[in-house]
């Protein structure tokens, strides 16, 4: 578990294909200490749950399965790319952002960018279907970045990032038309697919399946 409180932006060293399909990724982080990482913990990377599998010289290795790889962007990350780094939730730690699983929902585009001065307003594109999961000031995991949602649309959903997101991420450095990770607030399709049971095919339970 998480919060999407990013704690590094890692550089992407390598990215191999393994015989199963998935990848093999090195990736070297710059604020967190490699030394604090072990074999088998779970990170963040760039919004998707991984598993630490290898430490050498200051940097990790991760493996992306086939289903993180159709999910998520990470799959066409190419070496230099920078890539969000969070840690997992420690209990008794403080949660500054929301509860994210790392277990991303799909890829949205960036559809638009706004420089308001105090903030960098942008608007997402995701598949039509995930929209019903997002409301205005609701929260939501972009490239798992803990944001805020601004406005909703039948199309998109906008954003702000204050300076200190866009100094400490990878975000704002993504032009229009690049790809993130989205993951929406958890508890909506919880609540869609208990009250399925009680609303029947209508309730629209059947349409989060395999989320």
């Amino acid at each position: 578990m998480f919060t999407g409180l990013v704690e590094d932006v890692g550089t992407l060293e390598t990215s191999a294909g393994r015989d199963d399909g998935g990848r093999a990724m090195w990736i070297r982080p710059r604020a967190i200490a490699t030394t604090e990482l072990c074999e088998g913990e779970s990170i963040a990377v760039d919004g998707a749950c991984l598993t630490v599998s290898a430490i050498e010289h200051g940097a990790f290795e991760v493996v992306a399965g086939n289903e993180t790889l159709r999910r998520t962007t990470l799959g066409e990350a190419s070496a230099g790319a920078g890539l969000n780094l969070e840690r997992a939730l420690k209990m008794g730690d403080r949660l500054g952002g929301h509860m994210v699983s790392g277990h991303v929902d799909a890829v949205a585009e960036i559809a638009s960018q706004r420089d308001l001065g105090a903030n960098l307003e942008l608007s997402f594109k995701p598949p039509p279907e995930m929209l019903r999961y997002v409301v205005e000031k609701g929260s939501i995991s972009v490239d798992g970045i803990s944001l805020t949602v601004n406005r909703v649309t039948s199309r998109s959903f906008s954003v702000a990032l204050i300076p200190h997101t866009v100094s400490h991420t990878g975000l704002s450095g993504k032009a229009v038309g690049a790809k993130v990770n989205v993951e929406v607030d958890m508890i909506g399709k919880y609540v869609e697919r208990l009250l399925g049971g009680y609303l029947g095919s209508g309730g629209g339970a059947g349409k989060g399946d395999g989320r």
